[in-house]
């Protein structure tokens, strides 16, 4: 009866091992050759302050804006994925459907793009 989980059994448990044994075996078999560059703290090239900046310092909103747009398109490649392996099943109905999802995101699309949320200045 449970037969055909063997190989997703075996599978799972290879990579189990695998993992296991890259983490046990890294310390002995990688480099040691520590510096004090390797050891401090890297900050996207900046020289790490020794105190930290009063109030944690300002993060540039459009950060948050470019993870929140790339959220927003990542999920409707996960929508859109579902149709394309259905797409001839759903006929004329399922393009219709389509295209108007492709339709709404592209209006988001743009209205970013017209509000400058895409400029890095």
């Amino acid at each position: 009866m449970l037969q055909p989980y063997l190989p997703l059994v075996l599978m799972f448990a290879l990579a189990a091992a695998f993992a296991l044994f890259s983490v046990t075996a890294a310390p002995y078999i990688g480099p040691r050759r520590y510096n004090k560059a390797k050891l401090d703290a890297y900050e996207c090239g900046i020289e790490p302050s020794p105190q930290p900046v009063v109030g944690g310092g300002r993060m540039p909103v459009a950060y948050y804006l470019t993870a929140m747009l790339f959220i927003l398109f990542d999920i409707e490649m996960v929508f859109l994925y579902p149709f394309a392996v259905s797409a001839d099943r759903l006929g004329l109905f399922g393009l219709v459907e389509i295209a108007l999802f492709v339709a709404t995101v592209g209006f988001a699309y743009a209205y970013v793009w017209r509000r400058g949320g895409l400029d890095w200045n």
